[in-house]
């Protein structure tokens, strides 16, 4: 007989019915064709039953101690409980209560991942709101790159599951799995492109106009009337192929120039409104944790993503640019929330 093998679950489930059938211990070893001692050790394990657990006293928390927490909690960003607790001199709190307390005051979260401002980035960054502060923002058309991949962003497959059922796979992809490089602009409630840049093309000056002239001005830009192209004011970011020498007489040449040409801030992706289009997309992307196994499939996500954006949508972001601009100068060039 077997005394080496663990019961399966039949097995167990078996000796209790033959328990419940009054049968005894050496009886149901036969039956099972199990070592009687391995039966008997199951028997005796099932009638101890688990050890009942013994209730701590609970440390109790006063009024004044909440206080403190939360003064603490809004002092250390992204600390944990027991830092936060012991910085108030709390002690003998266990970690669930010290959470439970926190979840009514503060809530967990990622750090923002930004580039950092100094002195002279935030003076420019004063600079660039008190110049555009009469602006119609309605004649700005605010461009921007976004790259997508076929997994998405790290921390975005996170979610609820039902007990009982088990976490769905994640697919991983070998070197990075590549990405799509897309470019897109916002004009008061009208969304330009999206456009895809041609895989494996990296942007540098002589690329990025090609693709600029291929797209832009070619799908969108000549279609426009001549007033429009009079007033309309061209918004890029200061990446390398854009602010070149290479880049600015390029586009001088199409017409876009001095006061048509808006010039930029260091380090503020805040200020641009078509980053919040960016979220918009990438949160209709990656919806359900889902993930994609080829560019042309996330590519066609990306584009069915930008037509579910509505004008009003668009218009919300574009006319938020004078609050911004009073944020930028109420904190002094410091960072606003998008």
């Amino acid at each position: 007989m077997d005394q080496k093998k663990d019961l399966t679950g039949s097995e167990k489930s078996k000796i209790v019915r033959y328990l419940a059938e009054g049968c005894s211990s050496l009886k149901i070893a036969k039956l099972l064709k199990r070592d009687h001692r391995t039966i008997k050790r199951f028997i005796q394990n099932s009638r101890q039953g688990r050890k009942k657990r013994v209730e701590k006293p609970r440390r109790k928390i006063t009024a004044h101690e909440l206080r403190k927490v939360k003064r603490a909690a809004a002092k250390m960003p992204l600390a944990t409980s027991l830092a936060i607790f012991q910085s108030c001199n709390i002690t003998g709190v266990p970690k669930s209560t010290r959470c439970a307390i926190l979840r009514d005051m503060a809530k967990v979260r990622k750090a923002e991942r930004r580039p950092p401002l100094n002195k002279t980035h935030k003076l420019k960054r004063q600079d660039w709101a008190k110049k555009y502060l009469k602006t119609d923002f309605s004649k700005v058309l605010w461009t921007d790159e976004m790259r997508v991949s076929l997994d998405g962003p790290d921390g975005w497959a996170r979610g609820w599951i039902g007990k009982g059922q088990r976490a769905p796979v994640r697919l991983r992809c070998q070197q990075g799995g590549g990405g799509v490089l897309v470019w897109a602009g916002i004009i008061k409630d009208e969304l330009v492109g999206p456009f895809r840049v041609e895989d494996g093309v990296k942007l540098n000056s002589q690329s990025y106009c090609q693709f600029l002239e291929d797209t832009f001005f070619k799908q969108w830009y000549r279609k426009k009337s001549a007033s429009f192209k009079k007033n309309m004011i061209f918004m890029q970011d200061n990446a390398p192929s854009h602010a070149s020498k290479y880049s600015t007489a390029w586009l001088a040449r199409k017409g876009i120039k001095e006061e048509k040409l808006m010039t930029w801030p260091p380090c503020s992706p805040d200020l641009n409104p078509i980053e919040n289009l960016w979220s918009i997309i990438k949160c209709e992307l990656y919806k359900e944790g889902k993930q994609y196994t080829s560019l042309n499939s996330v590519w066609e996500a990306v584009v069915a993503a930008a037509r579910n954006v509505d004008g009003e949508q668009i218009k919300t972001l574009t006319e938020s640019m004078d609050g911004r601009l009073l944020s930028v100068l109420a904190k002094k060039g410091g960072y606003i929330g998008r």
